[in-house]
């Protein structure tokens, strides 16, 4: 057993000694593509998504210098016909990049990295004749062809010296060198059965050209058929939810919304388990570093960037065309390139069908408005702080204060649309209200059978506030809004969900610039 080839299966044991989601049919995805022309797979998920959780489980299964099959026995992989075939057939190396950055903080990193693989590679093959010269690649070859073993190579955090090291270090042209060296090398076919790197960009481009397009990407963007092992599914947390008596709803609200490929409601798995250890719900992504580089990326306001965080902060979508990004966070010239790496972070998710991003939690929505106020955006600040005032107007019926609210969310939020609109108007709203997403689900435009409502906000479960029904008028008066909403029956719709609700209309003059607002009381079997 050595540092970095063949090290066991220590790290899944700990993953299997604790609450583990079972996530081995990746195994089965990894075999299919091992000695052939796919065998090189570079598989990008935002942080704690579980890609060390990956990396150590595969490490654990073709390690031959383990028996693992006892960890392995009672998943679902154990069914599958390849899993007696890899079972601990191979010699594996396996490298933590983000151990390297944080031990080795100059341009000179990858000649360590080299230097500790050969002395370790050596150590394991001592019978092997190698050369004073050989470089890491050529004594791999020279143990294939003495040997015939061919190695399963699994990098975790390939991109950490892409993210840690500016690119005037020189660090990342010697890294991205190096590992052409291995991985172009007409030898790399037999010495590598398969390659499995994971960390949070893809493969980095040069120019117009991959420097390793050799490699099949799996990314937040493109996950392939890798989707379902990014994060936890809804299955998977309501089985956790009812195991440990945790609130499926709550988790639900704060770490769902991912949208990865073809899984259309995926959860932040390092989020969902800290919340049923600490049983409560709360942000947990504080602690992983990204924030910086978000307040960062947001600062840039490329193309209106600013506008479109406030739109998706009230539960709209951005158009995005994530093919642009160089994969190179020191690389930022677009609007695109930001949307695209915070889709990569996991601070958006990704509509591939739409081209759409958006803001997908409580949890993120929460670190947005972080990375807003650190920017000092006052005017949006002091919407996203006046929120809270609001909702609590609306709640006690003061309708003049209510008018009042809107009319300043209003005036400041108006380069988002045109004006003098109901749409516009409804979009505001939704701003105005993000503070009731703590407590609420806000509905746009809810179908109620003889008509749509504007917006209605249902209140989310154990909460005991009325349901709120807004429906907007534009050069009309707040009166014809509630009256509205009597004749075409919204309350009879809503009242599936909730028996007590506060109705409120909202006209805004066009000519005056005014806002006024009318609030009424409702109650199952009122008239």
């Amino acid at each position: 057993m050595g540092t970095y080839i063949n090290i066991g299966n220590a790290g899944f044991q700990r993953a299997r000694n604790s609450e583990y989601v079972d996530k081995s049919e990746l195994i089965r995805v990894v075999n299919g593509t091992l000695f052939t022309e796919r065998s090189f797979s570079c598989v990008t998920r935002s942080r704690r998504f579980g890609k060390s959780m990956a990396a150590k489980m595969l490490c654990a299964y073709y390690d031959r210098s383990c028996d693992s099959r006892s960890l392995f026995e009672d998943l679902a992989i154990a069914d599958d016909p390849s899993f007696e075939k890899h079972l601990n057939k191979y010699p594996v190396i396996y490298l933590d990049m983000s151990a390297f950055t944080e031990r080795f903080k100059n341009g000179s990193i990858v000649d360590k990295i080299k230097e500790k693989l050969l002395d370790d590679i050596l150590e394991a093959y001592p019978q092997v004749k190698v050369r004073d010269d050989d470089d890491f690649m050529e004594t791999l070859i020279r143990i294939n062809e003495a040997t015939g073993d061919a190695f399963v190579l699994i990098v975790d955090e390939w991109d950490a010296i892409c993210r840690e090291f500016p690119p005037t270090s020189g660090a990342m042209d010697s890294y991205v060198g190096w590992m052409r060296r291995m991985f172009k090398d007409v030898n790399a076919s037999r010495v590598f059965a398969g390659v499995y790197m994971t960390g949070i960009l893809p493969v980095k481009k040069y120019k117009t050209e991959s420097a390793l397009n050799n490699f099949i990407e799996y990314s937040m963007v493109e996950p392939v058929d890798m989707g379902s092992f990014f994060g936890f599914t809804k299955d998977e947390v309501r089985a956790l939810a009812a195991k440990y008596g945790a609130d499926f709803d709550e988790l639900e609200k704060w770490y769902d919304g991912y949208q990865i490929g073809d899984e259309l409601s995926m959860f932040n798995p390092n989020s969902v388990m800290q919340a049923i250890r600490s049983r409560r719900c709360r942000s947990f992504w504080a602690t992983t570093g990204a924030f910086d580089a978000v307040a960062n990326y947001i600062n840039m306001n490329y193309n209106g960037l600013k506008d479109d965080i406030i739109s998706m902060l009230a539960g709209g979508r951005c158009k995005v065309n994530p093919t642009k990004f160089q994969n190179d966070m020191s690389i930022i010239r677009s609007k695109d390139d930001v949307l695209t790496v915070l889709i990569h972070l996991g601070y958006l998710s990704y509509n591939w069908r739409k081209d759409e991003c958006y803001i997908p939690n409580r949890e993120v929505a929460g670190e947005m408005v972080n990375a807003v106020e650190a920017n000092h955006w006052e005017p949006v600040v002091n919407a996203l702080q006046a929120s809270e005032q609001l909702l609590e107007a609306t709640l006690n019926g003061d309708a003049e204060a209510v008018a009042r609210g809107i009319e300043v969310a209003h005036d400041e939020n108006t380069s988002i649309l045109s004006y003098n609109d109901e749409h516009s108007l409804a979009c505001v709203l939704s701003i105005a209200y993000y503070y009731a997403k703590n407590d609420y689900i806000m509905h746009r435009e809810l179908a109620t059978g003889k008509g749509f409502a504007d917006i209605v906000l249902i209140p989310r479960k154990n909460v005991e506030s009325p349901a709120i029904v807004l429906e907007l008028k534009v050069d009309k008066d707040a009166d014809s809004a509630i009256e509205q909403i009597h004749r075409k029956q919204y309350p009879a719709k809503v009242s599936e969900y909730v028996d007590h609700l506060l109705l409120v209309g909202i006209n805004y003059d066009r000519q005056t610039k005014q806002h006024t607002c009318t609030i009424e009381t409702w109650t199952m079997g009122a008239s």
